[in-house]
C-alpha cells in the first residue's frame, strides 16, 4: 500500500511515516513513482510507535525493540517505565488535588493555607531532586 493510504489507516501524517522511514523504524518496501509503498504490517508497526511514544519511549529506545523481525521487549526498560509512570502518577494527583483544594479553600491567601503550603512543599522538592522534567 502507498504511504497515502498508510497515512489514512494510522492516523498519522505522511510525513510522520517518513522520517519514520527515514530513522529506520518502519521499512517502505519500495516506491511507486515517487511514493513509498509498505506492507500492509507497518500499520500495526506504527500504532506499537505510537503507544510507545505515548508512554515516553524515545524513538531510539523503539527503534531497538521493533526490530525487523518483530518486537523484541525488554520487560526490564519496560519496568523501568511503569516506574516511571508510576512517579507522574502520583505527581499529578498531588498537583490535582492542591488545584481541587485551592478552589475550595476558605483561607483569605493560598500563602496562608497550611495544606497548599505543605503541597507546594511537596512539589517544589521533587523539583529541586531531580524527580521531575517539568
Amino acid at each position: 500500500m502507498d504511504i497515502s493510504e498508510v497515512a489514512k489507516m494510522s492516523g498519522l501524517p505522511v510525513s510522520t511515516i517518513r522520517y519514520y522511514d527515514e530513522q529506520g523504524l518502519i521499512k517502505s518496501t519500495g516506491r511507486s513513482g515517487l511514493r513509498r509503498q509498505f506492507n500492509n504490517s507497518v500499520v500495526e508497526r506504527l500504532a506499537m510507535i505510537s503507544l510507545g511514544s505515548s508512554v515516553g519511549f524515545s524513538l531510539l529506545e523503539m527503534k531497538h525493540m521493533l526490530t525487523e523481525q518483530g518486537a523484541e521487549i525488554n520487560r526490564e526498560l519496560l519496568m523501568a517505565k511503569a516506574d516511571e509512570l508510576d512517579n507522574q502518577i502520583k505527581k499529578l494527583v498531588t498537583m490535582r488535588n492542591g488545584l481541587r483544594h485551592a478552589a475550595i479553600c476558605a483561607a483569605p491567601s493560598h500563602l496562608e493555607c497550611p495544606k497548599f503550603l505543605r503541597i507546594l512543599k511537596v512539589v517544589s522538592k521533587r523539583r529541586t531532586v531531580g524527580h521531575s522534567k517539568y
